[in-house]
């Protein structure tokens, strides 16, 4: 069973700030944020679904790249799941929709979002589905990409942070690129 979404901050305006890693005032961002407004459809999921099937994932393309950044995932088009969770934040709030940064600790510390919609959290995981992850989009019941696996020690963090986690953001911005970069210091918890 899935913990409880629970936001580490009670302003929802926290969930809407930009900053330099969810840098949803970038000129790509909000264009493309504008684009994904489909009329009568669900802007929330237009932004999932290109994040999780247009950005690959570093690992299923075996991409050198490193990306931290939004305007920089989406410039690049691709990251690793903590990127891709940085894109869909600023895609999100660049809509006016509140999104934060969930975890879960699998053999490395694997990064998703929660957003607040039609008066309560949901989460969401746009890893990108094409090694076997199955993320959907779905506000009623948590479709992400990996379970948690309790009987290999892993753990699923309930926590909505308003920021991405330190750890990653440290990690990403200073990792070199280069064949299979992901594999050397990946961070396994917050």
């Amino acid at each position: 069973m899935n913990p409880t979404p629970t936001p580490t901050s009670d302003r929802l305006s926290d969930y809407l700030a930009a900053d330099a890693v969810v840098d949803h005032g970038h000129p790509s961002i909000r264009a493309l944020a504008d684009a994904l407004r489909p009329a009568g459809g669900d802007p929330a999921e237009a932004a999932f679904l290109f994040v999780r099937d247009e950005v690959e994932h570093v690992i299923d393309a075996a991409d050198p790249r490193v990306t931290w950044r939004a305007s920089d995932v989406l410039r690049e088009r691709v990251g690793i799941c903590h990127a891709k969770a940085h894109l869909l934040a600023a895609l999100l709030r660049a809509q006016g929709i509140p999104a934060g940064f969930c975890y879960q600790e699998l053999s490395a510390l694997h990064g998703l979002n929660a957003v607040y919609l039609h008066g309560k959290w949901s989460r969401l995981d746009a890893r990108g589905n094409r090694t076997g992850a199955g993320g959907e989009f779905s506000l009623d019941e948590e479709k992400l990409a990996w379970p948690v696996d309790t009987a290999r020690d892993e753990r699923d963090h309930p926590e909505i942070h308003p920021v991405p986690a330190p750890v990653v953001v440290e990690f990403l911005m200073t990792t070199e690129p280069g064949t299979g970069w992901y594999e050397n210091g990946l961070p396994r918890t917050l």
